[in-house]
């Protein structure tokens, strides 16, 4: 399979027309018609349905999409990183991070590499921890930041102590806002959006103990965003670590922190044993000396 075909259908797939297509790659567009005729030829399937004047990507088309992104994007990653002689250091390190304050260590050790490499780009991907894994599993990301409780087989990575907080986040307006901690009592009636991770649910099922089986789950939720929204719109109380929802406005939504207080620790972690290009290495050696 050629990857300049990938490119064309993914062109096709972004325009939803042959014309349009072809006068982006700059070919005819019998030429690209041919082209793509022949892929879904080679794969035995049909890639497009053609009706009216835009095209659509079928099940097998929308697939193929998916996977012919992460060999681009692959094959880029791989050009990036031989790109540069020995005398400077070129390339792209790639982050996979969730949102949670331990960004902000990661955001110091960046500045820091940064200062010595200024020639080589970041790439941060934000997603759950099982999606992380996986681009790292399928070499698509380099750096895992992950919340603990998390796997760490085959990898190599530091541990970052006590650097998130657990709080409820909540209306400007409402009555908790007052408060200067939230406690067990506090929550049981509340409708609540906790993590959808079940590992780190059970972090929470230890802290409110007999009473878990007891809460309103309204909600679940893999980005704390999303969850800030809906609490900002009433629907709920998120329980989760401190993450992006610190630099909202605090007249839309405020955090409080859990009593007892809960703190979980952060892994920034890579692949162990992989043959990493120069930038990733000299970024390694960065995170390795920060924990030094």
């Amino acid at each position: 399979m050629d990857l300049r075909v990938l490119r064309y259908f993914l062109m096709v797939a972004k325009e939803q027309s042959f014309t349009k297509a072809a006068r982006q790659l700059n070919i005819t567009q019998p030429t690209l018609s041919r082209q793509l005729a022949a892929l879904e030829e080679e794969l035995g399937v049909r890639l497009f349905d053609r009706g009216g004047h835009s095209i659509t990507l079928t099940s097998e088309g929308q697939l193929l999409k998916r996977r012919a992104l992460e060999i681009v994007d692959l094959e880029d990653k791989i050009v990036s990183e031989f790109k540069g002689g020995n005398e400077s250091v070129e390339g792209t390190v790639t982050i996979g991070c969730g949102e949670f304050m331990a960004v902000e260590f990661l955001a110091k050790i960046c500045k820091s590499y940064k200062e010595k490499y200024p020639l080589v780009q970041f790439a941060i991907h934000t997603g759950t921890a099982d999606t992380i894994t996986d681009m790292m599993n399928k070499g698509l990301v380099d750096i895992g930041l992950f919340l603990e409780p998390v796997d760490t087989q085959g990898l190599d990575y530091i541990r970052i102590l006590g650097s998130d907080h657990w709080v409820v986040t909540m209306r400007a307006d409402d009555p908790l806002a007052e408060k200067v901690a939230v406690t067990r009592e506090d929550l049981l009636e509340l409708p609540l959006i906790l993590p959808e991770r079940a590992n780190i649910q059970s972090e929470l099922a230890n802290w409110f103990g007999k009473d878990f089986d007891r809460l309103n789950i309204a909600f679940v939720s893999n980005l704390g965003t999303n969850a800030g929204i809906m609490a900002m719109h009433g629907l709920g109380y998120p329980v989760s670590v401190e993450g992006a929802a610190r630099y909202w406005r605090n007249d839309l939504v405020v955090q409080k922190r859990l009593f007892p207080e809960i703190t979980t620790s952060t892994v920034i972690a890579w692949r162990r044993n992989i043959p990493y290009a120069a930038a990733v290495r000299y970024f390694i050696d960065e995170i390795n000396a920060f924990r030094a």
